[in-house]
């Protein structure tokens, strides 16, 4: 079975593209053309967006570095080991709402000190899989499509976030 599922993920992505290829020519697309100013389209947009994602990277490093993100936990600690999350989960749970990478260094960390089989271990994993990078993704999918009002986007995006994170921890309880 899972040298099955092995080949399958091996020959996926070349199949994708030779369909998409083929597609193009049967249409009589210039596939070539197209995928060009794909790409230039993907470069402008990278450049548009660079300054966001470079101020959001300094400002998670700036929270990391400072001690902020242990004080948070320790604020929230008593809050959260009370509905039965680790406090340690509380930084993890703001800093993922950010940024994605910040937060994988926090999983290390808990890793680290707990291991990945434990139940903070896998509520961690669990929860990195159910929850989005909130305010990374609306500043940098907004700003790329010059979009101004967002709407319920936020409310959405919230409530999604802490149905994943109760999800997590359910989850997480039932495998232990």
């Amino acid at each position: 079975m899972v040298s099955v599922l092995s080949n399958i993920s091996n020959i996926i992505i070349p199949v994708i593209i030779f369909y998409i290829v083929a597609y193009g020519i049967a249409n009589r697309c210039n596939v070539y053309e197209d995928f060009i100013k794909g790409a230039k389209d993907g470069f402008h947009t990278v450049i548009q967006i660079m300054p966001t994602l470079i101020g959001l990277m300094v400002a998670v490093g700036v929270l990391r570095a400072s001690g902020f993100l242990e004080f948070l936990g320790g604020l929230f600690g008593g809050v959260t080991e009370r509905i039965g999350v680790s406090s340690e989960l509380a930084p993890l749970i703001l800093i993922k709402m950010f940024s994605s990478s910040a937060a994988t260094g926090l999983v290390l960390d808990i890793f680290k000190n707990h291991g990945p089989d434990s139940l903070i271990g896998l509520t961690t994993s669990i929860m990195m899989s159910c929850t989005e990078t909130i305010f990374y993704t609306m500043s940098v999918y907004f700003l790329a499509a010059k979009v101004t009002k967002t709407g319920y986007t936020l409310k959405g995006a919230l409530l999604s976030t802490f149905v994943g994170i109760i999800a997590s921890i359910i989850l997480a309880g039932l495998m232990v």
